[in-house]
């Protein structure tokens, strides 16, 4: 697979989105917004509220690219600017390190089995570490179904994790640890 992972910029962001704005109108705002907000938004609202944060920049995330077609996505953040985190009795702080965050992925279903989650989140910890985070975490799932649908999978799957060097340092869920990759 001859796959290229750099910054994202809108027009692949929205192409690997899908017309449907990726999982239920989500847009990738679920961490961003308020539950109310978010709920209210899904659709058109998520979708502007994230061009605005594409707008404002840095990019949010990164975007795998076949030749010319955007075939993956993964945000990554840090966790200040992704407040919804912090209310999940799930996902709440594990400590004070000011990490950055891995909280949505979208891979195309042509390409998916084939590594390309773990090869977002190596891009993805090379970026938070150039932007001087000291430390990057996802909440993945760590499911022991043989078979678990990708639609549910938008927050990675715990092996992808392993595969990249993320070690896990909280599980406050059966299937939900926290992982953490140190930097620098």
């Amino acid at each position: 697979m001859t796959v290229e992972i750099v910054p994202a910029d809108w027009a692949a962001f929205e192409a690997v989105m899908g017309e449907k704005g990726g999982c239920g109108g989500c847009w990738c705002m679920l961490w961003r917004l308020p539950k109310a907000a978010f709920e209210a938004g899904a659709g058109a609202a998520n979708r502007e509220a994230m061009r605005a944060v594409f707008e404002a920049g840095p990019p949010p995330g990164l975007v795998a690219r076949d030749g010319e077609t955007p075939v993956g996505w993964v945000q990554v953040a840090p966790r200040s600017a992704l407040p919804r985190l912090a209310g999940s009795r799930v996902l709440a702080p594990v400590d004070d390190l000011p990490v950055w965050c891995v909280t949505c992925f979208l891979v195309q279903k042509s390409h998916r089995r084939q590594g390309l989650s773990a090869r977002l989140l190596e891009a993805a910890a090379t970026l938070a570490g150039a932007r001087g985070a000291p430390a990057l975490e996802g909440y993945p799932i760590d499911t022991p179904k043989a078979k678990y649908p990708p639609v549910y999978a938008w927050t990675g799957f715990a092996g992808a994790f392993r595969r990249a060097g993320f070690a896990e340092i909280a599980r406050r869920s059966p299937t939900r640890p926290t992982m953490r990759r140190m930097l620098g």
